[in-house]
């Protein structure tokens, strides 16, 4: 399975620019295809969603055009009656694409096949499609009652009179009703049986109605009245706001990892209700700044978010987003009246206890309710996605608690914001990496050990990780033959390196891995490709706060490829023959100069020549030759080249 590893964050700070929403998106594109006239549409967010929806318009006879390779587009309205009159539409798990063509192809007079992904297939629309048949409107079942595919006949519609839809289900089948209506040409009116969920969502619907010319009447959240002899009228040109939605993912790094972060794209002026998601992060004590395009935020004076307890049926998707701040919250949170969740792109709620067990969270599952106690301590953890692209970009919050991340399926982002991990890494503050490598004796273990020390940051000597597997095999009477095994101590091997002592569960075995029997061992495991993919995770796991320094053959090319810094120490063979000499005397044990000469030549042209990580200075590290350097110098010449955070 395709995965990304998001690296552990110390912090997040900066701007972002937000694609364009895709509610807003969907909407403006089959009201423009509806008018009359040309409309621009600027903005338009690229994801799949959309890609889907102007397939179907384009099937239906629609003609758009886009400019360039941007995200402008001019689409030319049929004026209510689409041309196609036979068409077999698939629209993927678009469900802003799926409900509002069936509404406006139930009333269209055609024959048409509507379908998705199974995904889509599990998602209701028996209410919307009770509502339509209310008006006339022929539409069969192609497989479950109640749920897609559809087929959809020419039916006797009927003009005008009341048609009733629930309302505790999805808001996207009275979105759908209202804006299908405005086509028969007769007044209209709509009653919403039970509360209606998602409120805001409707109100981006009835504002882009206006837009185009139609205006309905409400009542309350309980009645709408389309007029008779409505119908759409290009404006012109439409702007696609910023996806508030995805504004919740960045505007929580920024209150968890300090900030300021400032989206924008969508402000105080917005039409989308999920900028009431700033509101909801004041309420955990952020610090939240606002102006009209544009949200920004900070963490709480106190660095903490506070626990809270709050009903988010008016920002059901941005509500995702607080699910996993609750993890960095100071005590139990409770999500309410999120019902809708489980008739999303997966059953949000089960999704979501799920994923956050998997990180140390302790998760209450309710009908319409979660309850999040957050972990003394996050786990290192690979998150299911559920093709659900919200899980995806919640989750990377994580990594702000200092700790690696798994992410299963990331394209799965595609459907709103295929670049969100791009943009997201702009804004995110890696824990630093330090990488230190060379050929044996050139002092790169020592240096590396002092400068961790003068800096205060953890430190990973990967050369004895390999001999601790052979050491941990040994002492377990595993084989050094049995992959699979190995492999599985490799991956859970309590190691730990402090004060120059090299830790197994945490007793001191500095001297032990460097028995004949642990040496011969480890050239063994270390050839394993299971065993070598086994420490891979291991050794990133040792990347956090403040710093790693990192010492090892493949540290700055294969484990930490984004090192803020990458040294390459050498020395002539001479230098580094007298310095093992003296090492060996100094113990007491016998040596010999040409002996050990001839030891590091032969050692060097191995190293150089190995298929799996070869000695080789990167082309991005910086050259110390400490032939005639003691370790002081050495030490202060990696320190003066460590970048400053900001």
């Amino acid at each position: 399975m395709e995965f990304l590893d998001l690296v552990p964050l110390l912090g997040a700070r900066g701007r972002v620019r937000l694609p364009g929403s895709k509610s807003i998106s969907n909407r403006v594109l089959l009201l423009a295809a509806l008018a009359e006239g040309e409309t621009d549409i600027r903005d338009l967010l690229a994801s799949d969603d959309v890609e889907r929806m102007l397939e179907a318009l384009q099937a239906l006879g629609v003609r758009w055009t886009r400019r360039g390779d941007g995200d402008d587009y001019t689409v030319r309205g049929v004026g209510g009656v689409f041309p196609v009159k036979t068409a077999d539409l698939f629209l993927g798990n678009a469900g802003t694409a799926f409900r509002p063509l069936t509404a406006a192809l139930a009333l269209a007079g055609g024959e048409y096949r509507l379908s998705g992904v199974p995904r889509m297939h599990e998602r209701p629309i028996g209410d919307l499609v009770d509502a339509l048949r209310q008006a006339g409107a022929a539409i069969d079942y192609l497989g479950k009652d109640g749920y897609p595919p559809l087929a959809i006949h020419p039916g006797s519609v009927r003009a005008g009179g009341v048609l009733q839809v629930r309302g505790d289900v999805s808001s996207q089948f009275l979105t759908a009703l209202l804006m299908a209506l405005p086509l028969t040409g007769a007044e209209t009116v709509i009653e919403v049986v039970g509360e209606l969920i998602s409120k805001p969502y409707i109100a981006i619907t009835l504002a882009l109605m206006e837009r185009f010319g139609v205006q309905v009447r409400r009542e309350g959240w309980a009645r709408f009245t389309v007029p008779a002899g409505a119908r759409y009228r290009s404006p012109s040109i439409v702007y696609v706001e910023g996806d508030a939605s995805s504004a919740s993912y960045f505007l929580a790094a920024g209150a968890i990892g300090g900030g300021p972060v400032r989206v924008e794209g969508v402000g105080r002026d917005s039409i989308q209700g999920d900028v009431r998601f700033a509101e909801a992060l004041a309420e955990l004590g952020a610090r939240i700044d606002m102006g009209p395009n544009w949200i920004e935020a900070r963490a709480p004076e106190s660095g903490r978010l506070r626990a809270f307890d709050m009903d988010l049926n008016h920002i059901p998707d941005a509500a995702m987003t607080l699910a996993v701040a609750a993890l960095f919250a100071d005590g139990p949170c409770v999500l309410r009246n999120i019902a809708s969740w489980r008739v999303k792109e997966t059953d949000r709620i089960a999704a979501m206890a799920t994923e956050l067990r998997k990180v140390g969270a302790t998760v209450e599952e309710g009908t319409d309710t979660l309850k999040v106690t957050p972990p003394t301590r996050l786990r290192v953890a690979a998150i299911a996605t559920y093709d659900d692209h919200r899980m995806a970009m919640c989750f990377s919050l994580v990594s702000l608690g200092g700790l690696r991340v798994r992410i299963n399926d990331p394209k799965c982002v595609n459907k709103t914001f295929p670049t969100y991990f791009e943009r997201f890494a702009e804004v995110a503050r890696p824990v630093p990496v330090l990488a230190i490598d060379g050929p044996s004796a050139s002092g790169k273990g020592t240096v590396a050990a002092r400068v961790a020390q003068a800096l205060g940051w953890h430190y990973l000597d990967s050369g004895s990780l390999y001999r601790l597997v052979a050491l941990a095999a040994l002492r377990a009477g595993v084989a050094l033959e049995e992959e699979g095994r190995l492999a599985a101590l490799a991956a859970a091997l309590p190691a730990s390196f402090e004060d120059g002592r090299v830790l197994l569960d945490g007793a001191d075995v500095t001297d032990d891995i460097r028995s004949e029997a642990c040496s011969a061992g480890a050239s063994k495991v270390a050839a394993l490709p299971a065993v070598r993919a086994a420490l891979l995770d291991r050794q990133r796991d040792y990347r956090a706060a403040p710093g790693l320094v990192a010492e090892g053959r493949d540290m700055g090319s294969v484990v930490f490829p984004d090192a803020a810094l990458k040294v390459f120490l050498t020395a002539t063979a001479e230098a580094r023959a007298e310095r093992r000499y003296k090492q060996l005397m100094a113990k007491g044990m016998a040596a010999n100069m040409q002996s050990l000469l001839k030891d590091l030549h032969e050692r060097d042209a191995r190293d150089a020549a190995r298929p799996v990580a070869p000695l080789k200075k990167l082309p991005d590290a910086v050259l110390l030759d400490t032939t005639n350097l003691d370790v002081e110098q050495a030490v202060s010449f990696v320190l003066e080249r460590v970048p400053v955070a900001d």
